[in-house]
């Protein structure tokens, strides 16, 4: 079975056996998303399913040997418009998004697209926003966010941003502070908050500093240092094989007027930050090392 619009890959692909068994899968799983994709394939946003399937390959893979996800609690995770919102880490590659978004799309019979809001400097990388688009991603202002949410999409938010994304391993696990925005918007659109607790990400790229100076002349917010990033060039950025715990709380339902003053909001907000820093207990609970 392959999803509409999705053609099979011909037999010369350089695929192994155990590989096509997975691609069959990801097919499976492509067909059953709730996507709106036009006549050439893509949805309004530029998203199309059939270019991210050799990623997916490549996530599958990371997700169950590599990392070796345990995601539980996605069923908690409703039907229609949603907010994902998680701890954040990686220092150099947000692996930890990757690995939500692919217990989204791997865990249980209902597979959901998750939508990433991105930074504002990514597409400004050379080729990167049109890659960008076509695997559902888009830049994180509010207008993007409120139009996915009007088309019933899960959105996968990381409110401490670029504070909890770059730390040093000194402050793992600390919540940094978290922005408003993903409340207003919550309550503007009357839509179900799921709080996440993310375990790994802390220690797939130990961060040793992290020089700002350096990624302003990049263009970038921040530039890590890990323990093998800048050291071994492109190779940094391969995590180490440590072991992820994802945590899906219940949904988390919010009432009131999303233009209320910075301190009511906040007072909603520490709800699902206290909610996320439970779960990510929780995963630290189940792990006795890095690796397991």
């Amino acid at each position: 079975m392959s999803a509409p619009g999705v053609e099979q890959l011909p037999p010369r692909w350089p695929v192994p056996p155990g590989m096509r068994s997975i691609l069959e899968e990801i097919d499976e799983r492509i067909a059953k998303l709730p996507n709106r994709l036009n006549d050439y394939g893509y949805d309004p946003f530029g998203f199309d399913p059939a270019f991210g399937r050799p990623l997916l390959l490549v996530m599958t893979y990371v997700y169950r040997h590599w990392f070796r996800v345990d995601a539980r609690g996605a069923e908690n995770v409703p039907e229609g418009r949603v907010l994902l919102i998680a701890n954040h880490a990686g220092n150099t590659f947000a692996w930890d998004g990757a690995m939500l978004a692919a217990a989204m799309f791997l865990a249980g019979d209902s597979p959901r697209m998750v939508r990433g809001m991105a930074e504002y400097f990514l597409p400004t990388i050379p080729f990167f926003n049109v890659y960008m688009q076509r695997l559902g991603s888009i830049v994180g202002t509010p207008e993007n966010c409120r139009q996915l949410l009007e088309q019933d999409e899960a959105i996968m938010v990381f409110p401490e941003g670029e504070r909890g994304f770059v730390k040093t391993y000194r402050h793992r696990y600390q919540l940094q502070r978290f922005g408003l925005g993903f409340m207003r918007l919550a309550l503007e659109t009357n839509t179900p908050i799921v709080p996440i607790g993310i375990v790994g990400g802390e220690e797939q790229s130990p961060g040793l500093a992290n020089v700002r100076p350096i990624g302003r002349l990049i263009g970038s917010p921040a530039f890590p240092i890990t323990l093998t990033f800048p050291w071994l060039g492109l190779a940094g950025f391969i995590p180490l094989p440590v072991k992820y715990f994802i945590e899906f709380g219940e949904p988390l339902y919010f009432e009131g007027d999303p233009t209320e003053d910075d301190a009511t909001i906040a007072e909603k907000v520490e709800i699902v930050k206290t909610a996320i820093r439970e779960h990510v207990d929780t995963g630290l609970s189940r792990r006795r090392t890095w690796f397991g």
